[in-house]
């Protein structure tokens, strides 16, 4: 389960099937060198995306 504490990269690295959810909200963290010590709900709220939706759609995707 992914939660809102959870830095960025390790999510991606971990399970890579989630990248296109990042990408449909609009956030190329893959891209980003703060992604390896940003929290997913820091990076949510900087690009001002809804935190409990982008973790649902995030969990959603999980294989």
């Amino acid at each position: 389960m992914i939660t809102r504490d959870m830095i960025i990269a390790d999510i991606i690295r971990q399970h890579p099937e989630t990248l296109p959810v990042f990408q449909r909200f609009h956030l190329d963290c893959y891209e980003c060198q703060i992604a390896d010590l940003e929290t997913i709900e820091h990076g949510a709220g900087v690009h001002k995306v809804a935190i409990v939706e982008l973790l649902e759609a995030l969990n959603k995707s999980l294989k």
